[in-house]
């Protein structure tokens, strides 16, 4: 991984998301140098994964701690971390000129953007194997790109182009679900190549992930039927991983900034931030999975979380018992309540044995009303545990018609780098 992320800095081309001036490295390749082959095409792709996974502008990082912050998972612990400080105070503290917030729109719109080099010059690649698979990695990164877009903003550009429009929310997560179909037609039409895999960062299972994204923007975008088609789709088999992976180079950027001191961020409880109506029992195994015992006085950081404990732990790109969550919430705004506690329940009894990653909560099944609002209620409880530091809780909070005290705000305002470049940048939401 080393040698191609290195490689990455020798030829990666960086473009803002809305205007079309080129910001590049002097020593740096052109853009069509970089474009004009596979291999060059090949290592603009292992770079979306670098700046979508490396450091503290990344959204590997700004994605769980914005979100962490805003749904109160997460509590500073030194209020000279200004921008993470300002977040966890919500509501008017959170302007436009917060780092955190001004990183997490420039990296994804430049993932976006990058992403779009890719697509858009794969008429170059005669080996189907190889042109099907960059189309899936460029795909699942621009579509997880968009997404973050649209659970954290009411509007986004989705071109890139100076003053480019923006559209709404649903627009957005409906043009991340079309990039995904696309991709894994072409995926599905030959086997991924040796030159393409010996030359990519490891980790991502392509058809499963794109899957996982159909379903999960399809549920946040309303569409009930596909997120529970795609998500049918995906194999939950405990030997099926979809990850980030890392070392000392590529460091994992939330355990580098936050867990691995006690200087920045770290979960607000034991847990999981939850209201005592939908706390967990003590026995739940996901709370030893994700908290340390021993934390939160110290030097140790009260984060266990399991994907975030060394410089190389993998980060999944999507965790299991979040599809079958998936399924569970479709099934039950389908008003088919029988399925949905089926699901809820494999979720609710799961074995750390049972799972990909090993969280397991073992306990009993669901035993509470059988309403569609209860019941719903009670995945929204599993989702908050099971997913705890996705970045997802924010949008799960406002889908789910949560309290708005629960939040810090509802969406946030556009960064001041996008307003000072694009006239269409809509008005800030009041909350």
């Amino acid at each position: 991984m080393k040698k191609i992320f290195s490689l990455f800095f020798i030829t990666s081309v960086l473009i803002l998301s809305s205007c079309n001036q080129e910001y590049l490295n002097p020593s740096a390749a052109s853009q069509t140098q970089v474009v004009n082959d596979v291999t060059g095409l090949i290592t603009l792709a292992n770079g979306l994964q670098y700046k979508y996974s490396i450091g503290r502008v990344s959204p590997n990082y700004t994605l769980p701690t914005t979100g962490g912050l805003l749904s109160k998972e997460l509590i500073v612990l030194n209020a000279g971390n200004t921008d993470e400080q300002n977040l966890m105070q919500g509501g008017g503290s959170v302007i436009g000129n917060n780092g955190v917030i001004s990183n997490l729109w420039n990296q994804c719109n430049l993932v976006k953007s990058n992403a779009d080099l890719i697509l858009n010059n794969l008429n170059i690649v005669t080996d189907q194997g190889t042109k099907g698979a960059l189309q899936a990695h460029a795909a699942i990164f621009k579509a997880m790109a968009l997404g973050n877009l649209a659970m954290f903003w009411e509007k986004a550009p989705i071109k890139t182009q100076t003053a480019a429009p923006f559209v709404t929310r649903v627009e957005v997560l409906n043009e991340a679900i079309a990039i995904l179909e696309a991709a894994s037609v072409e995926l599905a039409k030959a086997p991924i190549s040796a030159a393409f895999t010996s030359r990519i960062v490891s980790g991502i299972d392509y058809a499963n992930t794109i899957n996982a994204l159909i379903a999960r923007y399809a549920l946040m975008a309303g569409n009930n039927d596909k997120a529970l088609a795609a998500a049918n789709l995906v194999n939950l088999a405990v030997s099926v991983k979809s990850k980030f992976t890392h070392d000392d180079l590529t460091r994992n950027a939330l355990f580098e900034t936050s867990f691995s001191n006690r200087n920045v961020c770290e979960p607000l409880d034991n847990k999981f931030s939850l209201p005592v109506a939908l706390q967990t029992p003590t026995n739940d195994g996901r709370i030893a999975f994700f908290i340390n015992p021993t934390g939160g006085t110290g030097t140790v950081n009260l984060a266990k979380a399991s994907f975030f404990t060394a410089n190389n732990s993998d980060l999944p790109i999507y965790r299991g018992g979040e599809i079958t969550l998936i399924k569970a919430e479709a099934y039950a705004r389908k008003d088919d309540l029988t399925n949905a506690t089926i699901e809820l329940n494999k979720i609710l009894q799961k074995l750390p044995a049972g799972d990909a990653w090993g969280i397991g909560a073992n306990q009993p099944a669901y035993s509470g009303p059988n309403t569609k609002a209860d019941i719903l209620t009670e995945i929204y409880k599993q989702r908050c545990i099971e997913l705890y530091l996705t970045g997802m809780r924010l949008e799960d909070s406002r889908r789910f018609g949560r309290p708005a005290s629960e939040r810090g705000r509802d969406f946030l305002p556009y960064p001041f780098s996008e307003r000072d470049n694009n006239p269409n940048t809509p008005a800030d939401p009041a909350s």
